[in-house]
């Protein structure tokens, strides 16, 4: 006996704001397979109004409005069941976030939680990260966004730190990254890693996913520090347009593709790392992860 239900998740980034839908096969006796079934992506930037002005533009507002409304669509078209929205670091700053998110509650009828990065880690630490999690080894999970970047330490299968840091590839575009930020960042993955001899890097987000597709791996094989490197390297001797027209990257990704890269390899840097994994994981599947327990736990509890 086959069940197929479906779930949605709507992330509200810094750089771009997505829609995921997922559907989830449940089977008798066997784990229940998870398929994503639409992916919709909106390079709205909250974070170039926030991070310079403290608030979001007037014109995002109404970006915001049509864009949550045309989700809100897509959800009944798909029959959704259940969904949720969060957003991150750019709402999160912002002075008329919580005015935003009001706005579009009463407009579109989608209820925005805005949550904090400690939040944002321990939604994505419910996807299926275990999966790629050997209990014997170790790893620093990374998950670069456009205003902040959540580093996760697992050793033995298990969460050994964690935290945020305001280093976002939007910031670093508009060079709002201080040397202190970088240098704190550093000091605290230098000291939580120092007893570890060997460890391996996961990397979540729309930019290492994208390195990941340009290198033809197959997936679940690593990239090494020394591909991702020379590919920086590549990205940097691009100008913009060059970047857009030769490496075919959209308009919203060939910038910002520059910093995350140098994020990733900072932190492969300061773990010694050699190797860094990209299960292509991120905020929206921790979400539908999230809710699709919940609605397990609600039928059991009936």
């Amino acid at each position: 006996m086959i069940n197929q239900r479906k779930f949605a998740a709507i992330d509200i980034g810094s750089n771009a704001v997505r829609l995921l839908i997922m559907t989830i096969t449940e089977q008798e006796h066997r784990e229940p397979i998870f398929k994503k079934t639409s992916l919709v992506r909106v390079p709205i930037r909250l974070g170039a109004d926030v991070f310079l002005t403290k608030n979001i533009s007037e014109e995002n507002i109404k970006r915001m409005v049509d864009t949550m409304q045309a989700f809100k669509l897509l959800m009944q078209s798909h029959k959704i069941e259940k969904f949720k929205a969060c957003a991150t670091s750019a709402m999160r700053e912002s002075e008329n976030g919580e005015e935003v998110a009001q706005l579009i509650l009463e407009k579109t009828g989608v209820e925005i939680n805005i949550i904090d990065g400690s939040d944002e880690a321990a939604i994505i630490a419910a996807t299926d990260l275990h999966a790629l999690i050997q209990t014997d080894k170790t790893y620093l999970y990374v998950d670069v966004g456009g205003g902040s970047t959540e580093f996760t330490l697992y050793s033995k299968g298990k969460t050994v730190a964690s935290r945020s840091f305001k280093l976002g590839t939007v910031r670093l575009l508009e060079n709002m990254v201080s040397q202190e930020v970088w240098d704190e960042v550093e000091e605290w993955i230098k000291k939580i890693t120092r007893n570890y001899t060997k460890i391996d890097l996961i990397g979540s987000g729309g930019n290492i996913n994208n390195i990941f597709k340009s290198s033809g791996k197959a997936n679940g094989k690593p990239l090494s520090f020394l591909y991702l490197s020379s590919y920086y390297q590549l990205l940097q001797s691009f100008t913009y347009e060059e970047r857009i027209t030769e490496l075919n990257l959209n308009q919203d990704r060939a910038d910002v593709i520059v910093p995350a890269a140098k994020i990733y390899l900072s932190a492969m840097k300061w773990t010694r790392a050699r190797r860094i994994y990209v299960p292509k994981i991120g905020l929206s599947d921790g979400i539908i992860k999230s809710l699709y327990q919940e609605a397990l736990e609600e039928a059991s509890r009936a």
